[in-house]
Protein backbone atom coordinates (compact mmCIF):
# COMPACT_ATOMS: atom_id res chain seq x y z
CA UNK A 1 0.00 0.00 0.00
CA UNK A 2 1.33 3.63 -1.04
CA UNK A 3 1.56 6.39 1.68
CA UNK A 4 -0.32 9.44 -0.01
CA UNK A 5 2.02 11.32 2.68
CA UNK A 6 5.05 10.75 4.77
CA UNK A 7 5.70 11.05 8.15
CA UNK A 8 8.30 13.50 6.74
CA UNK A 9 5.81 15.39 4.71
CA UNK A 10 3.46 15.65 7.44
CA UNK A 11 5.95 16.95 9.61
CA UNK A 12 7.43 19.24 7.16
CA UNK A 13 3.54 20.55 6.40
CA UNK A 14 3.04 21.45 10.46
CA UNK A 15 6.41 23.55 10.38
CA UNK A 16 4.69 25.60 7.66
CA UNK A 17 1.61 26.11 10.10
CA UNK A 18 3.26 26.86 13.84
CA UNK A 19 5.42 28.56 15.14
CA UNK A 20 9.57 27.33 15.81
CA UNK A 21 11.52 28.54 18.85
CA UNK A 22 15.16 28.53 19.75
CA UNK A 23 16.18 26.66 22.68
CA UNK A 24 17.60 29.98 24.82
CA UNK A 25 14.28 31.80 23.65
CA UNK A 26 12.34 28.57 25.29
CA UNK A 27 14.24 28.86 28.56
CA UNK A 28 14.22 32.30 28.46
CA UNK A 29 10.39 32.53 28.39
CA UNK A 30 10.18 29.55 30.94
CA UNK A 31 11.83 31.88 33.06
CA UNK A 32 10.17 34.95 32.62
CA UNK A 33 7.31 32.87 33.48
CA UNK A 34 5.06 33.44 29.99
CA UNK A 35 5.90 29.94 28.89
CA UNK A 36 5.13 26.17 30.11
CA UNK A 37 7.62 23.84 28.39
CA UNK A 38 6.04 20.47 27.77
CA UNK A 39 8.00 17.32 27.06
CA UNK A 40 6.10 15.24 24.87
CA UNK A 41 8.82 12.38 24.88
CA UNK A 42 8.05 8.77 25.82
CA UNK A 43 8.75 7.97 30.30
CA UNK A 44 11.63 5.65 28.93
CA UNK A 45 13.58 8.67 26.86
CA UNK A 46 13.25 10.89 29.83
CA UNK A 47 15.13 7.86 32.06
CA UNK A 48 17.51 7.59 29.79
CA UNK A 49 18.35 11.17 28.76
CA UNK A 50 17.10 13.14 31.53
CA UNK A 51 14.81 16.01 31.58
CA UNK A 52 13.99 19.92 31.26
CA UNK A 53 13.98 20.90 34.94
CA UNK A 54 10.70 22.31 35.65
CA UNK A 55 9.29 20.76 32.21
CA UNK A 56 5.82 19.47 32.30
CA UNK A 57 5.68 15.60 31.02
CA UNK A 58 2.91 15.08 28.66
CA UNK A 59 3.35 11.86 26.66
CA UNK A 60 2.56 12.61 22.93
CA UNK A 61 0.19 9.85 23.44
CA UNK A 62 -2.17 11.73 25.79
CA UNK A 63 -1.39 15.04 24.57
CA UNK A 64 -4.87 15.71 23.28
CA UNK A 65 -6.54 14.38 26.22
CA UNK A 66 -4.75 16.05 29.28
CA UNK A 67 -5.49 19.31 26.78
CA UNK A 68 -9.08 18.81 26.19
CA UNK A 69 -11.00 20.31 28.82
CA UNK A 70 -14.10 18.10 28.53
CA UNK A 71 -11.78 15.13 28.62
CA UNK A 72 -12.11 13.05 31.98
CA UNK A 73 -8.02 12.93 31.65
CA UNK A 74 -7.61 16.66 31.58
CA UNK A 75 -4.88 18.41 33.25
CA UNK A 76 -4.95 21.39 34.83
CA UNK A 77 -1.68 22.77 33.57
CA UNK A 78 -3.23 23.32 30.18
CA UNK A 79 -5.67 25.83 31.34
CA UNK A 80 -2.98 28.39 31.92
CA UNK A 81 -4.74 31.24 29.32
CA UNK A 82 -1.16 33.83 30.36
CA UNK A 83 0.96 30.91 29.31
CA UNK A 84 2.47 30.28 26.37
CA UNK A 85 2.80 26.24 25.70
CA UNK A 86 6.00 25.17 24.03
CA UNK A 87 6.24 21.55 23.00
CA UNK A 88 9.41 19.26 22.71
CA UNK A 89 10.66 15.69 21.76
CA UNK A 90 13.57 14.31 20.60
CA UNK A 91 14.62 16.11 17.61
CA UNK A 92 11.61 18.26 17.06
CA UNK A 93 9.49 15.99 14.65
CA UNK A 94 6.78 14.70 17.04
CA UNK A 95 6.65 17.97 18.43
CA UNK A 96 5.79 19.76 15.21
CA UNK A 97 2.92 17.28 14.77
CA UNK A 98 1.70 17.90 18.48
CA UNK A 99 2.15 21.58 18.12
CA UNK A 100 0.13 21.65 15.21
CA UNK A 101 -2.35 19.81 16.65
CA UNK A 102 -2.63 21.51 20.18
CA UNK A 103 -3.12 24.87 17.82
CA UNK A 104 -5.88 22.67 15.82
CA UNK A 105 -7.40 22.61 19.08
CA UNK A 106 -7.63 25.40 20.10
CA UNK A 107 -4.50 25.93 22.93
CA UNK A 108 -2.79 29.03 22.21
CA UNK A 109 -0.22 30.68 22.05
CA UNK A 110 1.69 27.53 21.04
CA UNK A 111 5.83 26.91 19.48
CA UNK A 112 7.87 23.62 19.61
CA UNK A 113 11.53 23.91 20.48
CA UNK A 114 14.04 23.87 17.04
CA UNK A 115 15.84 20.41 17.19
CA UNK A 116 14.04 19.19 20.20
CA UNK A 117 16.09 18.42 23.90
CA UNK A 118 18.93 17.19 21.44
CA UNK A 119 19.29 20.57 20.64
CA UNK A 120 18.73 22.15 24.41
CA UNK A 121 21.71 19.24 25.16
CA UNK A 122 23.89 20.52 22.65
CA UNK A 123 23.40 24.11 23.74
CA UNK A 124 24.83 23.21 27.39
CA UNK A 125 21.06 24.33 28.42
CA UNK A 126 20.10 22.76 32.16
CA UNK A 127 18.93 19.26 32.44
CA UNK A 128 18.12 17.26 35.40
CA UNK A 129 20.25 13.94 34.62
CA UNK A 130 18.12 10.69 34.90
CA UNK A 131 18.32 8.84 38.15
CA UNK A 132 21.25 6.52 38.94
CA UNK A 133 19.99 2.60 37.94
CA UNK A 134 19.28 0.86 41.03
CA UNK A 135 21.06 -2.31 41.75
Amino acid sequence: MAMKRTAMQLVEAANIEIETVSPADALAMQRAGKAVLVDIRDVRELAREGKVPDAVHAPRGMLEFWVDPESPYHRDVFAQPDKSYIFFCAGALRSALATRDMQAMGLVPVAHIAGGFAQWREEGLPVTPPPEPKG
